[in-house]
């Protein structure tokens, strides 16, 4: 782990940070080995079961690092080195929840948007700067978008180049709360600290059934939950919420 990323473990909730603060945490080669290196702890970390995703300094992303020499193809360097983030974020059994103040802007939007929940300082803003340099989306805006906004809407902020304040995030569902600045680091461990306290298998077979059933029909869908339900009656933590409910106490899941 370098300097441009900060790793840290508490309890059930680990908190990746993007530590480049002088260029609002451009995204280099050196920020996304880190990047990847702290998903493969998180990955082979049991007792993690929530990951916060957020930056140092005036803002969560600028995106890519534009100072940076791309060599060969910018989709070498998608394929290579954002694709095993932002699918890893996608494929996770954790739950990951993005912290975003300032602007995420460009892939540092994608980042944001990839992850499974979402929380905005009142003065955050997503902001789709492609157009501003003659690009398309990338990092998957382009379906992260349209599954939130339609086509009319993710086009028109493409095209535009258009800043999506926090308070329209939330009213679109591309985020799920806003907070005043000082109090976003604290209200988004709180939410963190709620999840973890949930079933982690659960947790994750629910998860991956909402990334699935885009695209789904019903029955296709209700035969995905039938599947998931199956694996979690037979484990231990089903066992444990069923005694927990009649004996009127919390339960207390293990991930087994």
């Amino acid at each position: 782990m370098t300097d441009t990323l900060r790793f840290d473990v508490d309890g059930a909730v680990a908190r990746i940070t993007l530590n480049r603060p002088d260029v609002f945490n451009a995204m280099n080669r050196e920020l996304r080995d880190a990047l990847k290196q702290a998903i493969q702890k998180i990955h082979v970390n049991d007792e993690i079961r929530v990951v916060i995703l957020s930056g140092n300094g005036p803002g969560f992303s600028a995106g890519t690092d534009l100072s940076e020499k791309i060599d060969g193809p910018a989709s070498l360097m998608l394929e290579q080195e954002y694709r095993p983030i932002l699918s890893a974020i996608a494929s996770s059994p954790k739950i990951w929840i993005a912290q975003v103040h300032g602007s995420a802007a460009g892939i540092g939007a994608a980042l944001a948007m990839n992850c499974d929940l979402m929380t905005m300082s009142d003065s955050a803003t997503l902001y789709m700067a492609f157009a501003a340099i003659g690009l398309v989306p990338d990092g998957g805006s382009t379906w992260l978008l349209h599954r939130g906004l339609g086509y009319k809407r993710t086009l028109q902020a493409i095209l535009e180049g258009r800043k999506t304040p926090a308070a329209e995030a939330v009213d679109l569902g591309l985020a799920n709360s806003i907070h005043p600045a000082e109090q976003l680091a604290e209200e988004t461990l709180g939410l963190a600290r709620r999840i973890a306290e949930g079933a982690p298998l659960a947790n994750a077979a629910t998860k991956r059934l909402l990334r699935a059933v885009d695209g789904m029909s019903y029955d296709n869908a209700f035969a995905a939950e039938a599947r998931e339900q199956t694996n979690l009656f037979d484990s231990k933590d089903f066992r444990e919420g069923v005694q927990a409910f009649f004996e009127k106490r919390k339960p207390n899941f293990k991930g087994a």
